[in-house]
């Protein structure tokens, strides 16, 4: 795995200075290049099918919502819409982390208005349930550290399915569009304005310039984990994407901090690989799973300990300071030691470290209960606090409320 700090370095060197800095100010609406993710591409006519036997979520459903014949009119005010993205996982047989994956699949070439507005009569999408009209393609972005492992992995569980993998990051990249403005807005004002990205919007020059000779309707589309991360999506490499001003493109450590204070870890990096139980990082609750589909890769882990009902270490937000309240910059590696300053027991350790702020996995009913003090096993002068996100669901505490409540 690599260490965080190897992996801002590739960012240059404003994200090295982001390690002795603290979070920035409120950002606002800012949009990042995703440095940190590359772009693979599934294609072939059992691509979702193949997919779909891998992953912890289910691909077949999105699929087959985004399979249903549309009709529209043809009219310029109505672009191509892609299905929503999925977020899922690669697991271990022995239901361990290995990959996560943002799906993506381009809207169908049959909707697509032509450059001029113009649309086809019926509407009607060709191809069968499998995606034969349209070449079955998904695209994918994943973390750019792994990529060429990940590859050889699913090329590995290929065998003789009908789906062609490759890796596309040198014409494709993946931004993301995030901010407390974004975080905030309502469905009615952020999503229209998001989804009307496409063919057919020719006083749009952004629009244009980002949809234009490529045959897809490139759109930001909702964060399928959670709505306070904004929006994502997959453009042409050599476009800017719509909506992208230009004093509100940041780098990456802005996005990257961004998640780290809403307890959002994201690839093998952060989730370490191999090793990482997915329900103790909290991916049922950013929407990578489906307890309904059939089998997969570790499912048989994932089920048990998600029907045993109580998850007792989790992915949290950490806040580092002094005795005085005061926050302490860069004085936390990751893999540190977190500790009951009262009892000297551990409580959990620390995965990722950025300024002042981290994350760590942490032993709930330690880590949440009423006046506890949580300190660096090595630097008991650091103080840790640990924040419960507010996205969280009410029943992965009420349990621990309820024991603490009877004692």
């Amino acid at each position: 795995m690599l260490p965080l700090a190897r992996r801002l370095a590739r960012y240059g060197p404003g994200a090295r200075r982001l390690l002795h800095t603290g979070p920035p100010a409120d950002p606002g609406v800012l949009a990042s290049r995703l440095a940190s993710r590359a772009v693979v591409r599934f294609r072939g006519p059992e691509a979702a099918r193949f997919l779909n036997s891998l992953l912890t979520n289910d691909v077949l459903l999105s699929h087959a919502s985004s399979s249903q014949p549309q009709r529209y009119a043809p009219t310029p005010n109505l672009p191509a819409r892609a299905p929503p993205p999925q977020y899922a996982a690669l697991l271990t047989p022995q239901g361990r982390f290995l990959y996560d994956l943002f799906l993506y699949r381009p809207a169908p070439r049959s909707q697509m208005l032509d450059r001029t507005g113009a649309a086809p009569q019926t509407g009607e999408r060709p191809g069968g349930e499998d995606g034969e009209g349209d070449g079955g393609e998904v695209l994918a972005d994943v973390d750019a550290a792994e990529v060429d492992e990940l590859l050889a992995c699913f090329k590995r569980y290929r065998l003789r399915s009908k789906v062609e993998i490759d890796n596309v990051s040198e014409e494709f990249l993946c931004w993301q569009r995030f901010g407390n403005d974004v975080a905030h807005a309502g469905p009615s004002t952020q999503e229209p304005e998001a989804q009307s990205i496409g063919w057919g919007q020719g006083s749009d020059h952004a629009a244009e310039s980002s949809a234009q000779g490529n045959g897809h309707g490139w759109q930001w589309l909702k964060d399928p984990r959670l709505d306070i991360l904004g929006y994502r999506g997959i453009f042409p490499a050599d476009t800017i994407p719509p909506l992208v001003e230009a004093d509100k493109e940041a780098d990456e450590r802005h996005y990257l901090l961004w998640r780290i204070e809403n307890g959002v870890a994201e690839g093998s990096t952060e989730i370490p690989k191999g090793e990482a139980i997915p329900l103790e990082y909290n991916l049922a609750g950013l929407n990578a799973i489906s307890f309904d589909k059939g089998c997969y890769i570790g499912q048989e882990l994932i089920a048990r300990t998600h029907h045993r009902g109580v998850i007792r270490k989790r992915l949290i937000p950490l806040k580092f300071v002094d005795e005085n309240d005061k926050e302490l910059e860069q004085a936390v590696a990751p893999g540190s030691d977190v500790v009951d300053d009262a009892s000297g027991k551990k409580v959990g350790t620390v995965s990722t470290a950025l300024g002042s702020r981290g994350m760590g996995l942490l032993r709930l009913d330690a880590a949440l209960k009423e006046n506890a003090t949580l300190a660096i096993s090595d630097k008991r002068d650091v103080r840790v606090k640990a924040i419960k996100p507010d996205w969280w669901p009410a029943e992965w505490t009420q349990v621990l409320e309820q024991q603490s409540a009877v004692a």
